[in-house]
């Protein structure tokens, strides 16, 4: 028996919905994710606790930044966030957007957040893909010994504890359940945002990678998310809610930028692959972004008429980009050559408008915050 199962739940179906007068919604509110099950609370001042992670030169070496910890993980964290009333100033406007889109339906993620103790780790069973199917296949792919391991400490509220036991056991409908409610949740408080987010994203990671290129990785660690970090060769220490020593062993480390964890930096690793480089994941939103376009949705988001400025052309691949979009399909689009969609976005790239990432064999330009806020003054003709 783990913390998350009932006595009279063991291996029982779930038989429908446990969240329509359980209060869960109120339940889960400013929640730590860690896997050693402490509720301390996390502190700023002296005599903090933290994480030291310890570094080998391996580890330096294999060192990596990635773009996100993936849509599913920040659906979760959206959720948490929107329970939380001291979410903080950057995001007052994307509170008050979403307020009142998301109820009942989140209960099946909000049973995997409650208010003390570790939460569910949508990373390690989603992936950090930015496609909801994708996770959602992840999910109902997953092996019934992970769901098992990410379960067995949660401490689901009680109204919840059946069904939580049904979805370590790896049942169907109890997977499905929080799959429906992932596509409910993403779409009510993600997705209006995601070109927006993404592209903040990926900004934010192209300044990790310069950073890198500058001082190498011991730069990037020695001015990651300061005060949460500190870089102390060769321990990296993270403001956390209890003590604890991480050695990687040569696994090195996977930062990536997010945006709706706020509350510390998170360490997050798979359980059933201990040679897999853990990922640390970042807070990026702070009062400085208040004033940004990033929580416009994608029907109040529109484009100037930049063609004076920049050229029809280059206009035009500047607002493709804003969703993201790859040189050959910039191509199709606007019925250009790949060499001149690479043209045009080199320009782009240059005035900090797009920023450019390799993925696979193909090249992907993303509008950056600073060329979504020139696109949302007008509309392109």
């Amino acid at each position: 028996m783990t913390g998350c199962c009932s006595s009279d739940g063991a291996g029982a179906p779930c038989s429908g919905p446990i969240w329509s007068s359980s209060g869960l919604i109120d339940h889960c509110v400013t929640s730590v994710r860690n896997r050693d099950c402490s509720d301390q609370a996390v502190t700023c001042g002296t005599g903090r606790s933290v994480k030291r992670i310890h570094f080998t030169a391996a580890d330096l070496a294999r060192t990596r930044v990635a773009t996100t910890i993936g849509v599913a993980a920040e659906t979760f964290d959206s959720v948490r966030l929107l329970t939380n009333r001291g979410s903080g100033p950057a995001f007052r406007r994307w509170h008050v957007s979403v307020r009142g889109r998301v109820g009942e339906q989140a209960g099946p993620l909000a049973a995997l957040m409650p208010h003390r103790g570790p939460l569910f780790d949508a990373m390690s069973v989603m992936g950090d893909t930015a496609s909801v199917d994708e996770a959602v296949d992840n999910l109902m792919a997953a092996p019934r010994a992970l769901l098992r391991v990410e379960l067995e400490n949660i401490d689901v509220h009680p109204a919840a504890r059946s069904w939580a036991q049904a979805l370590r056991d790896g049942d169907r409908e109890a997977r499905l359940q929080v799959a429906t409610a992932l596509r409910a949740c993403h779409n009510a408080t993600v997705a209006p945002y995601w070109s927006r987010v993404r592209s903040h994203l990926s900004e934010v990671r192209a300044g990790y990678v310069a950073t890198m290129a500058d001082g190498g990785v011991e730069r990037l660690l020695a001015t990651l998310c300061e005060p949460l970090v500190r870089w102390r060769p060769p321990v990296l220490e993270v403001v956390h809610a209890s003590d604890a020593d991480i050695h990687l062993r040569g696994r090195g480390l996977v930062i990536a930028p997010t945006v709706f964890s706020t509350w510390q930096v998170e360490l997050l690793y798979p359980p059933l692959d201990p040679d897999r480089a853990p990922t640390l994941a970042v807070p990026t939103l702070d009062e400085a972004l208040l004033e940004t376009t990033l929580w416009e949705s994608a029907g109040e988001l529109t484009a100037p008429p930049l063609e004076g400025l920049l050229g029809r052309t280059r206009a035009a691949v500047l607002s493709a980009s804003v969703e993201g979009c790859g040189t050959t399909e910039l191509a199709r689009r606007l019925n250009i050559s790949p060499a001149t969609a690479s043209h045009h976005a080199a320009a782009l790239r240059n005035a900090r408008l797009v920023t450019s990432r390799r993925e696979g064999k193909a090249v992907l330009h993303t509008a950056t915050s600073l060329g979504i806020a020139l696109l949302g003054h007008g509309t392109l003709a």
